[in-house]
């Protein structure tokens, strides 16, 4: 049986891929936003955080991670083409949300919930943006997903980053197809 449900359909459209010229209206944001916001939380602690950038907040963004980038990674380990593709990606991308999960201190939900709950919550974003036709790529740079970028978002060391997903009309022409193990290979069925 063929499904027509948007996950099967779902593709990861990376920055450069999209179409910058073409914004993401408000609405549509913030429809998308929504339908991530109605993920399962235990405890209905939605504990997901979207920081968005848009427009000229993008080069903020931009900025704010190269900085950390620099301050964060020796010199030994730098990788100019690593710090230039955060910028690249900050500014190709029409839009940039920061995703994080707030973990609650001695809080009777634990952060592998939260996290998993967070995540679930980009799950929707994602599959909303396909629906409307736009693409989405969830980066994790290892800077993104730092306290000290928490910190500069503003947040409390009761926030977890977990990257930052990108949004954009794709480009003319990409189409990225993608294929799976069979599903026996994953699954593992126990019959009384």
């Amino acid at each position: 049986m063929t499904s027509n449900f948007p996950y099967r359909t779902r593709r990861t459209i990376k920055p450069a891929q999209m179409d910058g010229s073409r914004t993401v209206d408000g609405a549509t944001l913030r429809d998308i936003l929504e339908d991530a916001h109605w993920a399962p939380t235990h405890g209905l602690t939605q504990p997901w955080r979207f920081h968005v950038f848009t427009g000229a907040a993008r080069g903020r963004l931009a900025d704010g991670l190269e900085g950390l980038y620099d301050n964060l990674t020796t010199v030994a380990n730098r990788r100019e083409d690593k710090r230039a593709k955060m910028r690249t990606n900050a500014m190709a991308a029409p839009v940039a949300i920061a995703v994080v999960a707030r973990i609650e201190p001695g809080g009777k939900i634990s952060e592998l919930d939260e996290i998993a709950a967070t995540s679930c919550a980009v799950q929707n974003l994602l599959l909303s943006a396909h629906q409307r036709g736009l693409g989405s790529f969830w980066s994790t740079p290892p800077v993104a997903c730092t306290p000290e970028f928490a910190n500069w978002l503003g947040l409390d060391a009761t926030h977890r980053c977990l990257g930052i997903v990108y949004l954009g009309y794709p480009l003319s022409g990409v189409s990225p197809v993608s294929t799976r193990l069979p599903l026996e290979e994953r699954v593992i069925f126990y019959v009384e």
